[in-house]
């Protein structure tokens, strides 16, 4: 493990596989829903029910893949091998969903949608879980770990990008949505393929023996994890995070098209409110040297949630360009919420360790990515039903009251969720000074 600076091979490899990582989550946060109810034909409810059965199923894998990878051992390391003979998989499966069954029916296309879900989000935990717990066996630095992130992060916006930039312009390239976005399910699982293969060629690890592994079974481990509180605040927090930030991205693509009438101001949303995150990700690692990472996080909610309410009570009315500021504006907080929360992960898993004796960093990250993936679905499964709610018909003239319905999943919805995070993270008791004296320097 590092003490010190990390070469610049070293950070970029590691970082890149965020760029296919984070290209996966945000077209899956911008499209699943749009594609289960505009192209394969289901109804809003039980797209946001198959979502959320979908990830329900991470309660297993998650947690089972983090304990897995944090007792294993091999000429790779711990984490790597499941790189190297997960990526394929991943792609074959991301292929799988996006490609539109031979059948109808609104019961068979609902258990299609699930089980392909579940599927797809088996291959992504088998090479998430254990990318994730790499980070903090690169370095235990305060502000390495934040500098490290910010280059993982960097790769992220570029990712996240393609995700909202590439999918649209792929599946317009060919004859039917659905052959489109079998298409783009291929070309993008090639990508998310290559950038996980890159990241096991491009790291390495510790060498590990036998008795470096942690001993505990599965249940006391995750007792050990949730008896940890810096970590179970920051858990709070993220899922709060995540859950709106997915309600904002799940329907952008309604507001545009059903507020606007202007679809194609989806992509340009998409990319203002992207390149605008990806300037600010370095002011951000910048501004968490001299306030904390903490309070670095804390401003990201105050910004997209007031954009967020400000959208809602104005955006209507004052048309697309003042809605493309707004982006701008959001992107600002979007920029900040990048690198520090995965940069004080690390932190808080050392501080569990000075407790227990024993590093679980995969089951620590497990537990993280599977209760993100919950607020994610969840926010999709509410999205789902208040559009039903609100009389929600595919391609059809949208009432006043599913308007409504649109204009609050974009603005006091998620704006509630966020402050509800800035309230959590107030309660985090790690800082610098506290970090130093857990690693002993």
């Amino acid at each position: 493990m590092s003490k010190g600076g990390l070469g610049l091979k070293q950070k970029l490899g590691f970082g890149i596989f965020d760029l296919g990582g984070n290209m996966f989550f945000t077209l899956m946060g911008f499209w699943t829903l749009n594609f289960l109810t505009d192209t394969v034909g289901l109804a809003a409810a039980l797209a946001g029910a198959a979502v959320m059965a979908g990830k329900a199923w991470d309660a297993v894998t998650d947690p089972v893949m983090g304990y897995i990878s944090d007792r294993t051992l091999s000429r790779w390391g711990r984490r790597r091998p499941y790189l190297l003979f997960g990526a394929l998989p991943m792609m074959l499966a991301m292929w799988f969903f996006f490609t539109k069954p031979g059948f109808s029916g609104s019961l068979a296309l609902t258990i299609w949608a699930t089980l392909a879900l579940m599927l797809l989000n088996t291959a992504a935990t088998v090479i998430n879980i254990p990318y994730a717990s790499l980070t903090p066996e690169l370095s235990d630095d305060y502000h390495e770990r934040t500098s490290l992130n910010g280059y993982r992060f960097g790769c992220a916006v570029f990712g996240t990008i393609l995700g909202a930039a590439a999918v649209q312009p792929l599946v317009d390239r060919f004859p039917s949505k659905a052959q489109g976005f079998s298409m783009m399910g291929l070309i993008l699982g090639a990508v998310m393929m290559l950038t996980t293969l890159l990241t096991f060629f491009g790291t390495r690890e510790k060498a590990r023996t036998k008795a470096d592994l942690p001993t505990g079974g599965l249940f006391a481990t995750y007792q050990t994890v949730f008896s940890n509180k810096p970590f179970v605040l920051l858990l709070l927090t993220y899922a709060f995070h995540m859950m709106a930030l997915t309600f904002v991205q799940s329907i952008l693509v309604y507001y545009t098209r059903y507020v606007y009438n202007r679809p194609e101001l989806t992509t340009t949303a998409m990319l203002l409110l992207l390149l605008t995150a990806m300037v600010f990700i370095p002011i951000s690692v910048l501004v968490s040297k001299k306030i904390g990472k903490k309070r670095t996080y804390q401003i990201c909610f105050v910004i997209i949630s007031s954009a967020c309410l400000v959208l809602f009570a104005l955006g209507h009315t004052l048309g697309p360009n003042f809605f493309l500021g707004m982006m701008v504006y959001a992107g600002i907080g979007v920029g900040f919420s990048y690198v520090a929360p995965y940069a004080m992960v690390p932190d808080a898993i050392d501080f569990g360790a000075a407790k227990s004796g024993e590093r679980n960093e995969g089951a620590y990250y497990g537990m993280w990515t599977f209760i993100s993936k919950l607020g994610m679905a969840l926010s999709v499964f509410l999205s789902g039903a208040i559009l039903s709610l609100g009389g929600y018909i595919a391609g059809a003239v949208q009432s006043a009251e599913t308007l409504l319905a649109i204009r609050l999943l974009v603005g006091p919805i998620p704006a509630g969720i966020f402050i509800g995070a800035l309230v959590v993270m107030q309660f985090y008791p790690l800082d610098e000074k506290a970090c130093r004296e857990i690693m002993g320097r």
